[in-house]
């Protein structure tokens, strides 16, 4: 049985001085974090969702480098976010323009999808640096590239590239055993993106969520969003909509994927860009959530 506990989070050098904070089992709210702690002036990739896993990333930070000057979120969604009320007495938070306008809209809005969750005592702690297309951050003798690439798993991702090291930390555009998430975003912005992922070179590859690879995730996530796509034309085809096109036919081969109920959602989001709708359109999420609980049968299970 998978231990999911926040003490069996664990501290991945993934090269010199550059480390992957991964949350067993990458399932919902189980993320991960970054680590940069080259220099005087480390820097942090996203926090956790809850304060007790928020003040484990920071005890287990500190085992290895000082308390990080700046926080990279890599989008807005509370599982990344809410532990940043922990690090802002010495580090300034650092996200894309749109993110910090969508995290104040949303404010703790995940914590009321689980209630039973013990969140603690979080908050919403808005970044006090934006930018819109790209940022450097200069860490001792690492630069870390901060890139919007376009409409993903939300229309305001940030991946953090390391271009010496050759590793790429992604935010939620790419999963590890766990099944993508574009309720928010694009499914073709997101193969459009992991193509200029790809054009990077990657040799590390630090997922949102799930263990740590290489270019192989990036073949992996592809490959379930061009899945959910062939199924939305199917569907469309055939006159089903996409709760019943995902009954009919399921996750099939992506079917151990963590979270696969998530299929539902990916293909309203499908039908929508099939019917000509942009990336990022606006779509119901309410109900689009809530078909998803009736495909699982109840709601999903999150053991933040």
């Amino acid at each position: 049985m998978t231990d999911r506990s926040s003490s069996a989070a664990r501290l991945q050098e993934v090269a010199a001085d550059v480390y992957a904070y991964i949350q067993p089992d990458g399932g919902w709210c189980l993320n991960n974090a970054g680590l940069i702690a080259a220099g005087d002036r480390p820097a942090l990739i996203d926090t956790a969702a809850t304060e007790a896993r928020s003040l484990a990333l920071r005890d287990t930070v500190t085992t290895v480098a000082k308390a990080p000057r700046y926080v990279v979120n890599t989008h807005p969604h509370g599982d990344h976010t809410f532990g940043n009320r922990l690090f802002t007495d010495e580090a300034v938070i650092i996200a894309q323009e749109a993110t910090r306008a969508e995290m104040d809209l949303a404010g703790l809005h995940l914590t009321g999808l689980w209630p039973d969750v013990r969140w603690g005592d979080i908050g919403v702690e808005l970044p006090g640096v934006t930018f819109r297309e790209s940022l450097t951050l200069h860490l001792g003798d690492t630069t870390a590239e901060l890139m919007h690439l376009g409409t993903a798993h939300t229309k305001n991702d940030t991946v953090v590239w390391l271009p010496r090291q050759r590793v790429l930390f992604t935010g939620d555009i790419v999963m590890s055993g766990a099944t993508p998430f574009c309720l928010t975003g694009s499914i073709a912005g997101s193969l459009d993106v992991i193509e200029r992922l790809r054009a990077l070179a990657p040799s590390v590859v630090v997922p949102g969520h799930g263990p740590v690879g290489g270019p192989e995730l990036l073949d992996s996530t592809a490959g379930y969003l061009r899945y959910v796509q062939d199924l939305a034309a199917e569907g469309i085809a055939a006159g089903l909509g996409p709760l019943e096109a995902a009954r009919e036919t399921g996750p099939g081969p992506y079917a151990e994927l963590l979270d696969s109920e998530r299929l539902v959602p990916n293909l309203h989001r499908a039908y929508a860009e099939a019917r000509g709708a942009r990336p990022g359109a606006p779509l119901d999420i309410e109900d689009l959530f809530a078909e998803m609980i009736t495909f699982h049968g109840g709601l999903p299970a999150c053991h933040a």
